[in-house]
């Protein structure tokens, strides 16, 4: 009987430094998940550390001074600035002595429609911080490609225009991997371990700023 590490899983992708997962078809969805956890915890350790601490010191800097954050990303990668929203105001307040005042540029279709509509959907993110945003403010782009126009456009305006920028990539991490202040970048070629470990980053520098601000008894006795 077939055990699900003799699965096909994963294989080298060009250079060999990046895996290709599925790399062959998987012949049961328990064996397919097996590989995709595996997929996922070999490009968890792919993050480097530093860029996760240099983005949580820009956050943490941004919620103690009272400046902005926006967040930013298109898809799957939309949804997570959203979610960004929820769990970086609201979940980084709760116990602690913060407020942060985070905007995800993804949120509003009237507003992305119409900017994209009537100007071009490579401005719908940085139509808006040219409105909204301010030196000293941050932005945070999440982008699996790191390649999608309208990412790199709000990126390379935000660095032009004194914002920090903090980009979350996948793949070869594209244009947006570069033009970051701080690039958080997972090494992988599946979208889904690649929006997952996005996810994932975003919900630990929340929890990790909530954390930072909190007594040891408000730690022990909170759920994160």
């Amino acid at each position: 009987m077939t055990s699900i590490q003799d699965r096909p899983a994963a294989a080298p992708v060009g250079d060999g430094t990046q895996v290709k997962f599925p790399s062959a078809a998987i012949a049961t969805a328990a064996w397919y998940f097996g590989g995709y956890v595996e997929e996922t915890g070999r490009a968890g350790e792919s993050i480097k550390p530093a860029a996760l601490d240099q983005a949580a010191a820009i956050l943490l800097a941004a919620y103690t001074r009272g400046g902005r954050v926006f967040s930013c990303g298109n898809g799957g990668s939309a949804a997570i600035a959203n979610h960004m929203q929820c769990d970086h105001l609201k979940g980084v307040r709760t116990a602690t002595d913060l407020a942060p005042r985070v905007i995800s540029l993804s949120s509003s279709v009237e507003l992305l429609t119409a900017i994209a509509n009537d100007i071009a959907y490579e401005d719908v993110f940085v139509y808006q911080l040219q409105s909204q945003a301010a030196p000293g403010d941050v932005l945070v782009a999440i982008s699996s490609s790191g390649r999608s126009p309208n990412i790199v456009r709000a990126l390379t305006w935000a660095r032009d225009h004194e914002l920090n920028t903090i980009a979350l990539t996948g793949f070869d991490g594209g244009d947006a991997r570069t033009v970051a202040d701080v690039g958080i970048h997972v090494d992988s070629s599946n979208y889904g371990v690649i929006e997952d470990l996005h996810q994932a980053v975003m919900h630990a520098l929340a929890q990790y700023i909530r954390q930072s601000r909190m007594s040891a008894d408000a730690i022990a006795a909170s759920r994160f």
